[in-house]
């Protein structure tokens, strides 16, 4: 989806843009994948999992920027990646058509700046302008931090999925499951 920039001030005092994610970040979301993957043991994939190519991933922005029903977001801070979100509609069927899924995740080194939450608000309005009424997002039950940061954005907690995702080192860990309406 195409959506207008937009700048926030972040609790450091720097500019932050929340902009569309277009062919042009193909190289830079590979490897800001590969990175917050390597930083957090909360996404759903490890680096090594990260496998796209240039032009598979030029592919795949392009063709999201194109969706209308697909919101891809991208915060830059002095020119740089600092984080990416997307929200996209769990199905086409009109009992689920109302729904829509979310996912985050930031550079470590910005966390706690304010960009997550701003990320969140920006991305559920313009959700709400395309017509779904509720988003929906997953988050490992250790991610406290997430966790305070998606509630303090107004979602719920609604349920835990037991043994979800099992880590490389053999764990297993339960998501919460959360909701907003919009």
């Amino acid at each position: 989806m195409r959506f207008e920039e937009k700048e926030i001030i972040l609790k450091d005092g720097r500019k932050c843009i929340l902009r569309p994610t277009s062919p042009e970040y193909a190289e830079e979301m590979i490897d800001y994948l590969k990175e917050t993957s390597a930083e957090t043991e909360f996404l759903l994939r490890y680096p090594d999992e990260v496998n796209y190519t240039l032009e598979s991933e030029k592919e795949i922005l392009g063709r999201l920027l194109d969706d209308p029903y697909c919101i891809m977001m991208l915060a830059t801070v002095d020119g740089k990646a600092a984080g990416n979100g997307s929200i996209s509609g769990i199905g086409d069927k009109r009992k689920i058509c109302h729904r829509c899924s979310m996912a985050i995740a930031l550079y470590k080194e910005y966390w706690g700046l304010g960009i997550g939450q701003a990320m969140i608000s920006y991305m559920t309005e313009l959700a709400a302008g395309v017509g779904w009424t509720q988003v929906d997002l997953e988050v490992v039950a250790e991610n406290e931090q997430a966790i305070r940061v998606y509630k303090k954005c107004g979602f719920t907690e609604t349920g835990r999925r037991h043994n979800a995702l099992r880590f490389d080192d053999g764990t297993y860990h339960d998501e919460i499951l959360m909701y907003k309406d919009l």
